[in-house]
């Protein structure tokens, strides 16, 4: 049974992000579940320990009882067997934003980027901010470098604009012509997306928070608002 997946645009633990995060723990399972924070692109300028204390007090505050931020923050870690082990055990995958580059590169051919995949495969959610929903997806645009990367590719045809409501929606135009054909979602701060919206056969997108998702796609655009679905005729 495949999970979930949710993407947030940054500004995570604030505002009506309870709304999508609660929903997550829902799909989950429920308060009791075990919750993984991955804290992973906060760790180059060595945040990771106080973003992931952030992360686990944000859950708990919703009720959450079983949440850990998991010191995945190299190459090394990311095939640890206890943290591979713990992503495996684990309902609820949520990683925090910061260096898109380095979580992307990170997670890239290791045992925890395929222990994610496979919890997904077999019901987890699958939950991301900023740079964190940016990897998800099949492209993500590494700021550092000025360049598209191939991501984990739980969202096909995608490409992720973060922080959109205030600096995201000015990377529109170059990754249109980096990425012809592919959908860019620009997801705005304190706002999330996820396709807990089971109707038929096709997956539904729920939009939560404060903000709007702007979808982009051959010279097109689409915006949807708080409460608001759209399914993913648009991923094809």
């Amino acid at each position: 049974m495949q999970g979930y997946l949710l993407l947030e645009g940054g500004a995570e633990f604030g505002g009506q992000m309870y709304e999508p995060d609660r929903r997550a723990i829902e799909l989950a399972g429920g308060p009791a579940v075990q919750i993984s924070i991955i804290p992973t692109a906060a760790a180059p300028d060595n945040n990771h320990q106080q973003a992931g204390h952030n992360g686990v007090n944000w859950f708990k505050s919703l009720g959450a009882t079983q949440v850990e931020s998991l010191p995945l923050i190299d190459k090394a870690s990311a095939n640890d067997p206890k943290i591979v082990n713990a992503i495996s055990q684990s309902r609820l995958i949520y990683m925090l934003g910061g260096f898109t580059g380095y979580l992307g590169e990170t997670l890239k051919n290791s045992a925890s980027g395929q222990a994610m995949l496979q919890a997904y495969t077999n019901g987890a959610v699958i939950a991301g901010s900023s740079a964190g929903a940016m990897v998800m997806c099949q492209y993500y645009f590494d700021p550092a470098k000025r360049q598209v990367v191939e991501g984990l590719g739980l969202l096909l045809n995608t490409c992720v604009m973060p922080h959109h409501n205030t600096f995201g929606k000015g990377w529109a135009k170059q990754l249109a012509a980096l990425l012809p054909g592919v959908v860019l979602l620009g997801i705005d701060e304190r706002t999330g997306m996820l396709d807990d919206d089971d109707k038929g056969r096709k997956i539904g997108w729920h939009v939560y928070g404060q903000g709007e998702i702007t979808l982009y796609r051959d010279g097109k655009t689409a915006v949807y608002h708080s409460g608001e679905h759209f399914n993913d005729d648009f991923l094809h």
